[in-house]
């Protein structure tokens, strides 16, 4: 019984700490400096829709982790110097 409240305790914990976090991103700031890239030939060249792309870069939807490398390595940057945590401590 304890191995389980204390699964619960740190999955609490991590949902809660997740709960106040939100995803930011540079992906408008690269796409101008690399010869302005549009949304729809960034979408091409990492296998997604114009639409995905957008929803990205408004942080309305949150990339899977093949995306956000796929969009990384399409800049030839580190996924860190693309994506960052906000957190919200409202």
């Amino acid at each position: 019984m304890v191995f389980c409240n204390n699964v619960y305790y740190y999955l609490h914990l991590l949902l809660y700490t997740l709960h106040d976090m939100k995803l930011g991103n540079n992906i408008r700031k690269f796409r101008f400096e690399n010869n302005e890239t549009s949304q729809e030939e960034l979408a091409a060249a990492v296998g997604v829709t114009r639409q995905t792309i957008h929803a990205v870069e408004k942080g309305k939807f949150v990339p899977s982790t093949l995306l956000a490398f796929k969009i990384a390595r399409h800049f030839r940057v580190n996924v860190e110097d693309l994506f960052y945590i906000i957190e919200d401590n409202t």
